[in-house]
């Protein structure tokens, strides 16, 4: 086989390797079909899907399930070509090329499910990725009711399925899930009873600037037996997001076949996506939901745009630097004791007295944040963090110490405590806001973060139960989002040279986070 062609099958047992019905041949460029509606304004469809390809490396093909007038302001009528027209374009197409994958966009009706089932039956082809389009972000229906059922049957003969929330509640036949872990739930059930992949996607949430995706196989084939693989990612302030669901899929049909991995391929295609979603309001194409610039990178890479970021991308930059690092905290030993509950209580303890020196000095500096930032509201938010919630916590470790009796210990506080309160007041010291509050970011997000996922071990038998309940507390991850919010203006108003001294204290602080949680079990 040449360099950059090989095979990898459904069964094979190298981690993250494409789990599927479909074999996968890895390509540099892969010849993706897409299988969808027109948009003859070129936000989405069969014109967004070439478009994605292109961008991603491949190299697309079409075949048209329906002509739809339409514009960003939503869509006028529908034109549906004959089933057996649609039939011949799929068969032309396989007779004379070779397929690493296809992915399915508008299919509309059962007739039009019914032939590209049969053809996918009948036909080899690479993985099949599946966008099971209903509703067009305008609210416009797109598929016909009476066509859901035979939606669902499409699903056990494609490999991953990519529905926005409401299309996964009509996919499960139950209501829209209103909250992250619903969707994830919601998504189980949907692959458990379809064999199929789903990816899950947070872009529908409400009252939150996350917007994380998911893959979730109830089969375990996404690598070390995994049946769940979540992303984070910041939502990204702009209408103009028409097209998103059409081209993300589209993106991993192509991008699974140039890694051979679901996993990575959502990686890549979530970078990608979101400096498409970035750069859509240069654009400037409709006066409705525009759509994404597709070629943003390519035209930046070129010199043709400035390829500047907003805050919310920056953001996500830094995050995704320290993904490693957040991966480590998950496996110290001092976080999976705490979560099964086999932690010392004397290491429990000593932990606690360590952060309530912290959170003492940390109050401080959040009061300097306060002093220096540029709104009456963002004084008051970093203030209320000093005064309110810090103080808050400050009583609970008093009363946790009280419990574990820890008068005789050590009130001095650890190499490792020192080490980052001397980053934390060395950030404030030249009055740099924006360097300040990045310095501060990552006790609010990490600490969410893993919070997330301790909260899941807590049971009425488990020994720190009280402790791990306080992560689920609403008020905390609302503090969390609006101080990201916070960096990331911050982060936009700031220079070249401002953004990397904030970006230098953020991985400076997450560094610190680690050390800080490895130090009582050494």
């Amino acid at each position: 086989m040449s360099a950059v062609e090989q095979t990898t099958t459904p069964a094979s047992s190298n981690s993250n390797r494409v789990h599927g019905r479909r074999p996968v041949t890895m390509r540099d460029t892969p010849r993706v079909l897409s299988i969808a509606g027109t948009d003859p304004t070129g936000g989405a469809g069969i014109q967004a899907d070439l478009k994605s390809i292109a961008a991603n490396g491949g190299y697309g093909m079409a075949v048209v399930t329906a002509l739809v007038a339409q514009n960003t302001r939503g869509v006028r009528s529908v034109h549906t070509p004959p089933v057996g027209f649609l039939r011949e374009q799929l068969d032309a197409v396989a007779d004379d090329v070779v397929i690493d994958a296809v992915k399915i966009g508008m299919l509309g009706d059962v007739a039009i499910i019914d032939t590209v089932s049969t053809w996918l039956q009948e036909t080899e082809t690479g993985p099949v990725v599946l966008d099971p389009v209903m509703v067009a972000t305008s609210g416009d229906r797109l598929l016909h009711r009476d066509a859901e059922a035979a939606m669902r049957a499409l699903l056990p003969h494609v490999d991953l399925v990519t529905p926005n929330l409401p299309e996964l509640a009509v996919l499960a036949d139950e209501p829209v899930a209103t909250s992250w872990a619903d969707a994830l739930a919601q998504a189980e059930r949907v692959s458990v009873q379809a064999g199929v992949i789903v990816l899950v996607k947070g872009g529908h949430l409400t009252g939150t600037t996350a917007c994380p995706d998911a893959l979730v196989d109830a089969t375990g084939g996404l690598g070390d037996d995994r049946s769940l693989v979540e992303f984070d990612g910041l939502r990204v302030d702009t209408r103009n997001t028409h097209g998103t669901g059409c081209s993300l899929s589209s993106a991993m049909a192509t991008l699974v076949v140039r890694s051979g991995s679901w996993t990575e391929a959502l990686g890549e295609a979530k970078s990608w996506l979101t400096s498409s979603l970035r750069h859509a309001d240069a654009l400037e194409v409709g006066s409705g939901n525009g759509p994404i610039s597709h070629f943003a990178e390519l035209w930046a890479s070129a010199g043709m745009t400035s390829g500047r970021q907003d805050g919310a991308g920056i953001l996500t930059g830094w995050w995704e630097d320290i993904a490693e690092l957040r991966d480590r905290i998950d496996h110290l030993p001092f976080v999976t004791r705490l979560a099964d509950g086999t932690l010392d209580p004397a290491r429990f303890a000593w932990y606690l007295l360590q952060d309530a020196i912290y959170l003492r000095d940390y109050s401080r500096v959040l009061a300097r944040a306060s002093a220096l930032a540029p709104t009456a509201e963002e004084q008051v938010f970093w203030a209320t963090g000093a005064a309110g919630s810090i103080e808050a916590e400050m009583e609970l470790h008093r009363t946790w110490l009280s419990t574990y009796a820890v008068s005789g210990m050590d009130a001095e506080p650890s190499a490792t405590t020192t080490a980052y309160l001397d980053h934390l007041h060395a950030a404030t010291v030249d009055g740099d806001y924006g360097r300040v509050v990045a310095a501060v970011l990552p006790c609010y997000w990490i600490y969410q973060d893993l919070g997330e996922r301790l909260v899941g071990a807590s049971h009425a038998e488990h020994p720190f139960a009280a402790w791990l309940d306080t992560y689920a507390d609403p008020a905390f991850a609302t503090a969390n989002a609006r101080a990201i919010e916070i960096v990331a203006g911050a982060a936009a108003r700031a220079d070249e040279t401002g953004r990397d001294t904030m970006r230098r204290a953020f991985l400076a602080s997450a560094a610190h986070e680690e050390a800080f949680f490895a130090e009582p079990i050494r």
